[in-house]
């Protein structure tokens, strides 16, 4: 008889999160933590015009020319014991700051365009380059993994991301031994970004990571999400995944990686540095100042489930923070 074992991260297929509901949920944070908890209303978003209704819609844009590489093989080494959040819900629930403070943004998103599109590697590097992304495509193999992934405003989601290992894009770049953190700045462009425009953040959106959890098997660079290129909203060509993190961390659109010997400082832990921080790792234990992070509501369901320390990756990532039991690992 087979019997077989989950691992720490897996969930029962049935708590799984609609797609349609993830794609409109990274502005949040934003407001939150610049207007305050009760200022994510309609009233400041739209009189900064900055709710995805209010774009202009973008002319259209010749096909994806990287979509022949999807669906990629899916890894049998990262999954999740349920079924994916729907794609319907998670590209109508997001947050994209740079479309608005709405999770409704995948309309105002289109304005993005991801062609041309280039990657810069800068810092503490062998040689500086800037690569086209479908050339750094070429470069790589791409693979289908499923991912747990947790945002600071306590709600959950289940996605299958396509990307390839973070590590093999440190292996690309060649950064110098001196190098401690790798940096991800994504696009600035007010024409085609309304929402930098504002003064919610400093825009870029800049993130970072050390070495040790660049290198780390789980972090994800990610081109593509349900089978497909991934939707604009959700953080095209090029955005990150580190499903152990708050979702804050997992800069979307990025044009810029750079290796640095210190610590960078990211927009939100520049921003408010009481609420959020550089190491933003998932703790049931550690509440935000103004909510708890005890339990999580599994967004497309309505249900809650307790939070897992590290977001359920605890073995794959507990020894990152050896001897930091009195930082606080959210900050």
């Amino acid at each position: 008889m087979l019997i077989r074992h989950r691992r720490s991260w897996e969930i029962p297929e049935r708590d799984a999160t609609p797609e349609h509901v993830f794609l409109h949920r990274r502005a949040f944070m934003a407001g939150s933590a610049v207007l305050g908890a009760g200022a994510l209303a309609a009233g400041p978003a739209r009189a900064f015009g900055l709710f995805g209704g209010d774009a202009a819609p973008a002319a259209p844009e010749a096909p994806d020319p990287s979509a022949s590489l999807y669906p990629a093989a899916r890894d049998p080494a990262y999954t999740i014991a349920g079924p994916v959040t729907p794609e319907a819900t998670n590209v109508n629930y997001n947050n994209f700051y740079e479309y608005g403070t709405s999770k409704h943004v995948a309309d105002a998103a289109q304005m993005l365009r991801i062609r041309p599109w280039t990657v810069k590697f800068t810092g503490l590097v062998e040689k500086p380059q800037e690569v086209g992304i479908d050339d750094l495509l070429k470069a790589m193999t791409l693979e289908e993994r499923l991912y747990r992934h947790r945002c600071v405003e306590a709600w959950a989601m289940q996605v299958p991301w396509t990307g390839f290992p973070l590590k093999k894009l440190v292996d690309f770049a060649k950064p110098l031994g001196s190098a401690k953190y790798i940096v991800m700045k994504t696009f600035k462009d007010p024409k085609m970004a309304p929402g930098q425009r504002s003064f919610i953040l400093n825009w870029p959106y800049v993130e970072g990571l050390t070495m040790a959890e660049a290198t780390n098997d789980l972090a994800f660079m990610v081109t593509g999400a349900y089978g497909k290129p991934l939707p604009k909203v959700m953080g095209a060509p090029l955005r990150l995944a580190v499903p152990w993190k708050y979702g804050f961390k997992s800069v979307k659109s990025i044009v810029e990686i750079s290796f640095t010997d210190k610590q960078p400082d990211t927009t939100w832990a520049a921003l408010a540095p009481d609420e959020y921080g550089f190491w933003a790792n998932v703790n049931p234990e550690v509440p935000h100042p103004r909510w708890s992070q005890a339990s999580e509501e599994v967004i497309g369901t309505g249900d809650r489930r307790p939070t897992v320390i590290y977001n359920g990756y605890g073995p794959q990532v507990a020894s990152l923070y050896a001897g930091m039991a009195k930082d606080k690992l959210f900050m």
